[in-house]
Formats: structure tokens, C-alpha cells, sequence
């Protein structure tokens, strides 16, 4: 969604990194000719995604900093972000004592994406899931200005972390509220892409979230 849209001359930061894999799988299946920067928090993690980014010869489309993303993206990049693109931490939970603490995404799971769509970025590119709150994120991104102009939606089974007691019984919790959607055997993951309103641009949050709570 954001390859195919952009200029080579967009600026492109990426949160939570990872291992790289889901950018370097995308650069090695388009002709993009731009440039996008990681930040990714786990040493680990952003080593071997320099690795794989060196095995695909990819250095000069995508660079990964092991650096805190809220504190240094904006001196990176002069105070501009054309797009933001991350797949957030959105296990609900009352706090970080789980299998991955990493993955926690506050009480409701979405804690980070709503903190992500404060930056003020024109494009912020999203993974989203039915199980987090996903009505009251997209409220929030419409009142800090954006829309969805783009999204697609995959069905996944619940795996080991969303399975940890705790987080199940968030999700539960969360389900009698109204704030999460699921079936015993399958929730839906969606990649969300938020625009800054413009009154030409078409927007699709009222059809996103039709599919999103159908569970």
C-alpha cells in the first residue's frame, strides 16, 4: 500500500523493525528506488535485520537504528515524515509481565498505534487488530485529522502470546465492552492506511469497520 503510492523523494520511517523481514520481503518484490528508516529498540533483533538487509543488497533502500523510534525519528528525518509504517505492539494486558513484553499494546491493545497517530505524519500505514479496540482507534485517528484510504484484512488463529491467560482474559474483558471482535477459532488482522482528511478523498473507515466488528 505505501510502496506503490510513494515518490522516491517521500520519507519513509519505520517502527519496530524486527528482523526486517516483512520491508526486505517488499523491496525484493518491487522496483521502489526510495529509501525507508527502521528504528527497532532490540539489539538482537536490528542486528540480524543489517544482516539481511546486507544479503539482499538492499543498504541503500533501508537502513535499520538501533535507537528509541519517539525519541530520534524526527531529528533523522528534519521534523517531516512523508509516511510512518509499523506493525505496533497490540497484545491488551494490565501491564508488561508477559511471555513478550514487548507486545504489550496497554490495557486495551492499542496504546501505541493511538500514540503513533499523534505524530502528525500525512500517511501512517498500520497493523490493526479486531481483538484491540479497533473502533475507538479509528475514532482517535479521525480526531487528530486522518481517514483510511486503504486497507486489507487477513484472518489469523490465536497463537502462543495471545493465548497467555492474561492476555485472554483482556480480550475477554475487552469483548464485553464492545472493544473487541473475534470467534473462538479466528481473529481479523487488517493493514490500515491512514491520509490527513482532504475533502476530495475518499474515505472508508465506516466500511473497514463493518468488517472488523463482524465477529
Amino acid at each position: 500500500m505505501v510502496i506503490n503510492r510513494c515518490t522516491p523523494l517521500d520519507t519513509i520511517v519505520e517502527f519496530g523493525s524486527g528482523d526486517g523481514s516483512p520491508v526486505i520481503n517488499c523491496l525484493t518484490k518491487t522496483n521502489f528506488s526510495g529509501s525507508i528508516h527502521g528504528y527497532e529498540l532490540k539489539a538482537s533483533a536490528c542486528e540480524l535485520a543489517m544482516s539481511r538487509i546486507r544479503q539482499y543488497q538492499l543498504k541503500k533502500h533501508y537502513i535499520v537504528d538501533n535507537k528509541c523510534f519517539f525519541k530520534h525519528f524526527l531529528d533523522t528525518v528534519n521534523g517531516s515524515v512523508d509516511y510512518l509504517i509499523s506493525n505496533p505492539p497490540y497484545l491488551p494486558a494490565p501491564d508488561r509481565d508477559l511471555y513478550m513484553p514487548s507486545l504489550h499494546g496497554g490495557m486495551d491493545g492499542s496504546a501505541i498505534s493511538r500514540k503513533l497517530l499523534t505524530l502528525d505524519c500525512q500517511n501512517v500505514l498500520l497493523m490493526i487488530s479486531a481483538y484491540s479496540n479497533p473502533v475507538e482507534t479509528v475514532e482517535h485517528a479521525h480526531a487528530h485529522g486522518y481517514q483510511i484510504v486503504d486497507f486489507t484484512i487477513s484472518p489469523l488463529k490465536f497463537g502462543y502470546y495471545s493465548c497467555e491467560p492474561k492476555v485472554k482474559q483482556a480480550i475477554a474483558n475487552l469483548r464485553n465492552q464492545r472493544k473487541a471482535f473475534y470467534s473462538p477459532n479466528i481473529y481479523f488482522l487488517a493493514g490500515v492506511l491512514f491520509k490527513k482528511k482532504h475533502p476530495c478523498q475518499l474515505d472508508l473507515s465506516t466500511e473497514f469497520l463493518k468488517v472488523m466488528t463482524v465477529l
